[in-house]
């Protein structure tokens, strides 16, 4: 059988009503809208990965935020973590511009990918485990489609654990589940994970990640993919 192709994933995405909790969710903080955003028209939808079909890194994040990727269409853009994170890809020369603030904005992504394991805004960002085992094989399809993806930079432990779950479901295994940390990383068939603190305001503005252990993150991923 034929492997749906990028596009066909993402269209699949955006028309995904499998979790009811989520739905509901999503279209709730688009009819109600923060009041900083009350003129928008929010996306209210699933929010599909985008990015360089040609990667060979691949981020992956949590979810969309409620009042980011949720308003604006695209994960990570429009919200706080979007601007650190758009801003060290600029650094590291993965993007093309240091900001993001909506779907169409100009922002072109180069050698890099950016998905989430659950694609829609879940409340006070916590997916259930049955709502990220229902969205994780999207993951999967996006990881058979982007077949030059090498490195993989889990923002956070909740994504840590998603591509090992994923990973695990096309036949590549560990002995043990590595664990989580920033700058850990673990080997694993045809690609290198790798862990890093997600760039949310709890770690940003608690000086648990900084502007330069960020940096390291991407330095290092950079150093792998020359070292492919």
């Amino acid at each position: 059988m034929e492997l749906p192709t990028l596009e066909e994933i993402q269209a699949r995405v955006i028309a995904c009503e499998r979790c009811p909790r989520l739905v509901a969710w999503r279209e709730e903080v688009a009819r109600t809208r923060r009041r900083a955003f009350a003129n928008e028209d929010y996306w209210g939808k699933p929010v599909p990965g985008f990015g360089d079909p040609a990667a060979r890194l691949l981020l992956c994040g949590l979810a969309p935020a409620a009042h980011g990727g949720n308003r604006t269409g695209r994960v990570f853009t429009g919200d706080r973590s979007g601007d650190w994170l758009f801003a060290a890809l600029y650094r590291a020369g993965y993007a093309n511009q240091p900001t993001s603030t909506h779907r169409d904005d100009g922002l072109h992504l180069t050698d890099c990918y950016i998905t989430a394991c659950v694609h829609c805004a879940p409340p006070d960002n916590h997916p259930t485990p049955a709502e990220r085992d229902a969205c994780l094989p999207y993951l999967a399809e996006e990881l058979r489609a982007l077949t030059a993806v090498r490195v993989i930079l889990c923002l956070g432990s909740f994504a840590w654990s998603g591509v090992l779950r994923t990973l695990r479901t096309l036949g590549h295994r560990l002995p043990r589940q590595p664990k989580f940390g920033h700058g850990s990383e673990a080997p694993l068939g045809p690609y290198h994970l790798l862990g890093c603190f997600h760039p949310s305001q709890q770690n940003t503005f608690t000086g648990r990640l900084t502007v330069a252990m960020f940096d390291s993150i991407f330095q290092r991923a950079r150093t792998l993919l020359t070292e492919e």
